[in-house]
């Protein structure tokens, strides 16, 4: 098995996802600001702000997927031929720690949902509900992410464990 290809390809996937979040940011921010300048309720120019705000939040988590898997691709060459046995060790951890951290993400970003939801029903005002919905729309688009990130990763970290560098 080709390690490096193995690693590469997975970075290069994570990469790709950075772009996926970017795309739907620039949906969310052309989406608020249509609402914004068309919108002719005040519900409809309620969404103006929150799909601003939460298209801007998607750019910086698709800047911190994009730089941190991009360095990536470059780094596991140099790395894998220094000590193969050592860069497969470290992969086989950093793996295994976005296990942890992706089981917590798909319990909060749940719990995001429920919250907003709950919101929904018990606020009256465009404001708090467009603000609602964004979380809601944005957090469902974060799990969809993640979940693609999550059995990548999952096959990946398999993958290296029975890799004999």
């Amino acid at each position: 098995m080709n390690i490096i290809k193995l690693s590469t390809d997975w970075a290069k996937a994570e990469v790709f996802s950075a772009k996926i979040v970017w795309l739907f940011s620039g949906i969310e921010i052309v989406t608020g600001i249509g609402f914004w300048i068309l919108g002719k309720t005040a519900t409809a120019k309620a969404f103006g702000w929150p799909l601003l705000v939460a298209g801007l939040f998607l750019v910086a988590v698709g800047a911190g997927l994009f730089f941190t898997n991009n360095s990536r691709i470059e780094r596991f060459e140099r790395l894998y031929h220094d000590n193969p046995k050592a860069f497969v060790q470290e992969e086989i951890q950093r793996t295994a720690k976005s296990q942890r951290e992706l089981r917590n993400v798909f319990k909060i970003l749940p719990a995001i949902i429920i919250f907003a939801a709950i919101l929904i029903l018990l606020t009256p005002a465009p404001l708090w509900r467009a603000i609602a919905i964004t979380m809601i729309v944005t957090a469902a688009f974060l799990m969809v992410v993640d979940s693609n990130t999550d059995a990548r990763n999952t096959a990946y970290h398999f993958q290296l464990s029975i890799v004999k560098p």
